[in-house]
């Protein structure tokens, strides 16, 4: 067996920014020993989604339908063994129940509701690996409905198909982004057998209807959320005291990841993204393996589950302690742009509004730099670049991607601005994340035509100036009545940041 070796440079600055004994302490524990938990760090827990919140949903749910068949498949059972089991959101948002391969039915006619979940039988041999489960009696008492073998679906809906009522089925896809492609999920294949077997059964998307509902946060969801985000500031503000150069991206990963678990979290809300110099450009970099080098930047977009709940915190960090003088200034138009987004939100504006604020601050910003034309300046791309068409601003060679998106159950939720009228509403929780990116090699990617030969010739020695920086600030946010709140509250000024990699915190 290989010994494991740690380097005391590196142990004694995550030992340091565990910050729960003194480092001389921690450094005599050997390997394996637990250290305690920095709960004093945190407020107290909030309350769980209780029994009764999922049976108002689901009662919600049925008042959208006169009659009719509501069909919620969960996450099936994985065939591989990691990552291990996570339960869909949609059907989690309406049962709690986080075990395998159950399938909620919901039967409404005539104003009478017959509610059923199926489940896995018991089986002995198998509860020895995977633990004891829940039995039809004990589920069925706490979500006061019928608890079913899942071997008994089919025949229970071949049976309903008799009544000639409508079935909505409520996707089970992994997330909400991939509803509209998904025709391999149990649920979409539940729904071709079914209308095989029955033709001129009417099936309909509930869909719809259950992401309308997860798109207003509950006070109990922002308050999970919350303490998501409050967990991943924790590992933030630890990867702040650690980060140093000639250590490898993964050992922040691992730093961070370490953090959210002791803290209480489920899990990392999603893959790691610790991306440092040519990787910071990279939005979903998240292979976590290149040694940092003094004078890049580290672009760490890490964050925590909490029951369920995703916080989507980023944070870009200057490896040697100190942003360089071009650094500096791509963070500062980064930041400015997410305060100019900050500023239009409130119940009832248009998101459009917020995004535009946001485009019109980076646009401006680059073109200060030299790295645009102007805010309005615009290359032919190749098919598939731009959004619409062929041609776009030369700004999105820089910024790419959209400036927020919704957060709760899934790191990307639906959020009410998501819909017509397309405005923001009290309730909606999501991330303002804009960012600049410089790659050395975009130009690469233009066509050589003669609107894109002057600006490609111009602007070549700018990226070689600015190159491998990529700057992005991402912070959670809940709308209220009386306009935006900050869920996340991680360091992300410059001259905090910069005083905290020096050892200086400022209170």
């Amino acid at each position: 067996m290989r010994r494991l070796v740690v380097r005391p440079s590196l142990s004694r600055r995550i030992l340091r920014a565990a910050g729960s004994l003194s480092a001389v302490a921690l450094a005599a524990l050997p390997l394996g020993v637990p250290l305690r938990a920095q709960s004093s760090q945190l407020g107290p827990a909030p309350a769980p989604i209780t029994d009764a919140d999922y049976a108002a949903r689901r009662d919600s749910l049925l008042a959208h339908i006169d009659s009719g068949v509501i069909i919620a498949p969960g996450a099936r059972e994985p065939v591989e063994h990691y990552p291990r089991f996570r339960q869909h959101p949609s059907f989690r948002y309406l049962t709690g129940f986080l075990e395998p391969d159950a399938t909620l039915i919901l039967v409404k006619r005539g104003g009478a509701v017959t509610s059923m979940i199926f489940i896995e039988p018991p089986a002995p041999r198998a509860e020895f690996y995977t633990g004891t489960r829940v039995r039809y009696d004990e589920l069925g008492r706490r979500l006061g409905m019928v608890a079913r073998s899942k071997d008994d679906v089919n025949r229970v809906l071949d049976s309903l198909a008799a009544t000639h009522l409508p079935y909505y089925f409520v996707s089970d896809a992994e997330s909400a982004e991939f509803v509209t492609n998904d025709s391999l999920t149990f649920g979409r294949a539940l729904a071709r057998r079914l209308g095989a077997a029955h033709p001129g059964l009417d099936i309909r998307d509930a869909t719809p209807i259950v992401e309308a509902f997860r798109a207003r946060k509950s006070a109990a969801e922002v308050a999970l959320i919350k303490y998501a985000a409050d967990i991943s500031g924790l590992g933030h503000r630890a990867a702040m005291d650690a980060l140093a150069p000639n250590m490898n991206e993964y050992e922040i990963q691992a730093l961070m990841e370490y953090t959210f678990r002791r803290n209480g979290a489920d899990r990392p809300a999603y893959a790691s993204i610790v991306g440092s110099g040519p990787n910071s450009t990279t939005l979903h970099y998240d292979r976590d393996n290149r040694v940092m080098r003094a004078g890049e930047v580290l672009v760490m977009d890490v964050a925590a589950e909490y029951q369920g709940y995703a916080a989507d915190v980023t944070r870009t960090l200057p490896v040697s302690g100190k942003f360089t003088s071009d650094q500096r200034v791509i963070y500062q138009i980064v930041r400015d742009a997410q305060a100019a987004g900050e500023r239009q939100v409130k119940p009832g504006v248009p998101a459009k509004q917020e995004v535009d604020s946001i485009v019109a601050v980076v646009a401006a910003g680059l073109a200060r730099l030299g790295l645009v034309d102007s805010a309005r300046a615009t290359i032919e791309a190749p098919p598939g670049f731009c959004r619409g068409g062929t041609r776009c601003l030369q700004m999105s060679l820089f910024l790419p991607h959209g400036p927020g998106h919704g957060l709760g159950l899934d790191v990307h939720d639906p959020a009410q601005w998501y819909t017509p009228p397309l405005q923001f509403g009290v309730g909606d929780v999501f991330t303002i994340e804009p960012g600049i990116y410089i790659r050395p090699g975009i130009l690469d990617i233009l066509p050589d035509t003669p609107g894109n030969r002057a600006y490609m010739a111009r602007v070549r020695p700018l990226l070689e100036r600015y190159a491998n920086i990529g700057v992005r600030i991402e912070d959670n946010y809940v709308v209220t009545p009386a306009g935006l709140e900050r869920l996340t509250l991680a360091p992300r000024e410059i001259n905090e940041i910069e005083g905290i990699m020096k050892g200086k915190r400022k209170k």
